[in-house]
């Protein structure tokens, strides 16, 4: 296990869940021309973002544990177990225990979650939000209470009456019946230490989270990047984002803050060790070791 990044009394772990070549760069980012890829493909390769085999972009899917004095603070929960996800193999009725398994080499349980924040409920950012237990979802941290922007709960309810989700099914309106759900907006503040800022694009109410002492130092960025390949071309759409210009729009404008003021950037799906710090890079930007 890796030591933590420590942001004055904050502690910022990471749990792996998975680290694979996960998806055809193509299709992944349907606007990627041949050129782009193949005049970053030895970094990219370098760095362990595409796998020479295969071809695959690789991701790393994880949480992020922060404990600060007062609180632990889980984001983003990953997959889940004994999931429906047909559509993807790596994922469909899982039932490997690396997730607990990092949750434990963290010396916690799930009794010990205070808080679990979701930057977005897109299906590999709740999952472990419940676990089956006697064929029904139950909230799989059982103090814990889960933080969803109202915005973006509201949009994907609607979606979800109008064509079933099986993530909002079974890993977020369990959390919801359950009265642990706590709807906040995009820029809600646990103290002056964490805190959400609005980073909308790839969901309709996607956030991101500061961490720092009044000021900030470090940013758990969620999906608004996905692949060091959109900091280089930060105008890189990803398939699954509800408003191309928007997700754009906001991965740029961040990649500008966070390269002018070095920010430490922990990120969801760079492969590991994940955390970085962006710089300008002529158009673009690099990732430079954090």
């Amino acid at each position: 296990m890796s030591p933590p990044l420590r942001i004055g009394e904050l502690a910022i772990h990471r749990i792996v869940e998975m680290q694979v070549p996960f998806t055809d760069p193509y299709e992944f980012m349907p606007g990627l021309t041949p050129g782009q890829l193949e005049s970053n493909r030895g970094w990219m390769q370098d760095m362990g973002a595409l796998d020479p085999a295969s071809g695959r972009l690789v991701l790393c899917f994880q949480s992020y544990v922060v404990r600060t004095p007062k609180h632990v603070i889980l984001v983003d929960s990953c997959v889940g177990n004994d999931k429906d996800r047909a559509a993807r193999p790596v994922w469909h009725m899982k039932k490997d225990d690396a997730w607990m398994r990092g949750l434990a080499a963290l010396g916690l349980t799930v009794a010990d979650i205070d808080i679990v924040m979701c930057t977005h409920l897109h299906v590999d950012h709740v999952g472990w939000n419940t676990r089956l237990e006697n064929g029904s979802w139950v909230p799989t941290f059982p103090r814990a209470r889960y933080l969803f922007s109202k915005q973006e709960y509201d949009y994907w309810a609607a979606e979800h009456a109008k064509t079933p989700i099986a993530c909002i099914a079974d890993s977020v309106l369990p959390i919801i019946e359950a009265g642990r759900a706590d709807l906040v907006t995009s820029d809600h503040a646990i103290d002056d230490a964490v805190r959400l800022i609005p980073t909308p694009g790839h969901t309709p109410d996607h956030f991101a989270v500061e961490l720092g002492h009044r000021r900030t130092e470090a940013v758990l960025t969620g999906d608004l990047i996905h692949s060091p390949l959109q900091a280089r071309f930060p105008d890189l759409w990803m398939r699954a984002d509800t408003d191309r210009a928007q997700g754009c729009a906001t991965r740029r404008s961040f990649l500008e803050r966070a390269a002018d003021q070095r920010l430490i950037c922990c990120t969801a799906h760079f492969p590991e060790p994940s955390i970085t710090r962006f710089a300008r890079d002529g158009a673009g930007f690099r990732c430079d070791p954090a």
